[in-house]
Formats: C-alpha cells, sequence, structure tokens
C-alpha cells in the first residue's frame, strides 16, 4: 500500500506542507477590511515560498478559523474552493484539502478542486476542547462514493490534536483496526497540539503496525528532526516550522523552508 504514496508525490519520503487559510468569512477573527481578496493574497504569497522551498506536497487547510468547528458553515468551503480554483495554474506538487474538523465538507471541496488527497479525523469518539467529538467513517466513505471522489487518498489522523479518546486503546492496535475496519489509505500521527511534536515512541509503534501502510507524522516536524522522523515513518506533514519565527500563525518563511527541505534531503 506504500507504493501508492512514492506514485501521488514523486518521491519516497514526501514533506508536505501545509497552506493555511487566513480567517474565513463567518468565522470569529475573520478580517472583513481585507475581505476575500486579502485571503487570497496571503494564501499566493505562502504557496510561492513553499514551492520555491521545493516541498513536495501541499495541504489546503482553514487554519485560522478558531475555535473549530465539527460542521463548517458553507461559505468556508465556497470560498476555499474559489481560491483554490483561482491557484490552481499555478500549483506545481499535487495538492490535497482538510477542512478542520468536518470529513463531508473536506471530501467536497476535495471533489471540487481535483486534490489528491484529505486528511481528516473520520474515525474515533473524542473528549476535546470542541467538546465530545463524534465520528462517522461509515457515512464519509459513503458519501465519497455517492459524490464519485473515490480517487481521493484519505488520511485518517488516528492521534488527534487537542483531544483525547474516550476508550484509549493502544495506539498500534487503533491505526491496524482503522486500516482493517475503515479503509484508511495512510495514518497520521499527531502531537497534543498543532505546532507540537508527536513522540518518536508512537510514532515507532504505528509504523510497526503497520509496515504496509504509509504513517504520517502530522505536526511538529522541524528541520532538526525530520531526518530522525523520516526514518521512522513515511512522510511529514509541516505547517508551523516553515513560517517566520517558528509561529504558526505567521506567513511562511522561504528561507526555514530552504533550510528544512536541505535537511530533509540530506537524510541518508
Amino acid at each position: 500500500m506504500t507504493a501508492w504514496l512514492e506514485e501521488v508525490f514523486g518521491t519516497r519520503k514526501p514533506v508536505i506542507a501545509m497552506v493555511h487559510f487566513p480567517p474565513l468569512p463567518g468565522t470569529p477573527l475573520y478580517d472583513a477590511q481585507r475581505g476575500i481578496g486579502g485571503i487570497l493574497t496571503s494564501v499566493r504569497a505562502d504557496l510561492d515560498a513553499l514551492q520555491r522551498g521545493g516541498v513536495d506536497g501541499l495541504l489546503f487547510s482553514n487554519e485560522g478559523d478558531r475555535p473549530y468547528a465539527t460542521r463548517v458553515d458553507q461559505a468556508s468551503v465556497a470560498v476555499m474552493a474559489a481560491v483554490i480554483g483561482q491557484l490552481r495554474g499555478e500549483l506545481t506538487p499535487p495538492f490535497g484539502v482538510d477542512v478542520l474538523w468536518d470529513p463531508m465538507a473536506t471530501l467536497a471541496l476535495a471533489k471540487a478542486t481535483g486534490a489528491r488527497f484529505v486528511r481528516e479525523v473520520f474515525t474515533g469518539a473524542y473528549g476535546s476542547d470542541l467538546g465530545v467529538w463524534d465520528t462517522d467513517a461509515a457515512a464519509a466513505l459513503r458519501y465519497r462514493r455517492q459524490i464519485d471522489a473515490g480517487d481521493v487518498r484519505m488520511f485518517f489522523n488516528i492521534k488527534v490534536e487537542f483531544a483525547e479518546m474516550l476508550a484509549p486503546r493502544p495506539l498500534g492496535l487503533v491505526a491496524r483496526s482503522t486500516v482493517f475496519s475503515s479503509l484508511a489509505d495512510g495514518i497520521c500521527v499527531s502531537g497534543p497540539m498543532a505546532g507540537q511534536e508527536a513522540p518518536l515512541s508512537h510514532l515507532k509503534e504505528v509504523k510497526a503496525a503497520l509496515p504496509a501502510t504509509p504513517v504520517v507524522a502530522n505536526t511538529g516536524v522541524t528541520q532538526d528532526s525530520v531526518g530522525r522522523v523520516l526514518e521512522i515513518v513515511d512522510a511529514a506533514i509541516v505547517g508551523t516550522a516553515f513560517k517566520v519565527g517558528g509561529d504558526t500563525w505567521n506567513p511562511v518563511d522561504p528561507k526555514r523552508v530552504t533550510a528544512f527541505m536541505a535537511a530533509a534531503r540530506s537524510r541518508p
């Protein structure tokens, strides 16, 4: 199953860069003065820096829409689709989407924009900063079939930011069960929140449980740690480490991207 990762990204251990949207209309931090034009300008600037730095893939996400919702407003999907649509001609690496934390909206956006993959929390029940957080993988997989998005690969985030499972089980067992019962194409393992690393022990446990399935370090990978991380897992999703000053909410720093990717490429 790991072969599809190289087929999509053109490399065996891809670094997938987050493209964070500023707050979207209807969310608490939306900047009405800058408007949708300002969102497009910010996303385009980050996108340009990431592509010039040589990242292997892109993942568009509404990171600015705090506090996050498990059922997002239609405006979020519409604006993201409009912005990505305007940028499609500028995209070089393969891209995916994630509408936090709404699986159906994520799949709909993927279908509308031609995304190759999605990342979401499709399985499990959690006590979280969002409240009690439940999921329905069966509905999500059936919806993917209904909208003819079967070619969209699905990364399941099983160690979730801002949350803990209500019925904890060993992480390796959860990973195997998720692939077996919920048809995950790949598994993401996160730290406790954006920008914080997942313990290497968690990455090792999940990869040992799933030797033939792509396992992705989902948060907190840095220039210093990327070599160690990619010795264990199959890919890394990187956001905060690419930002000015290592701050999640800052713009992308081109120098950080270049240095990070040099470190990723230099690993044995």
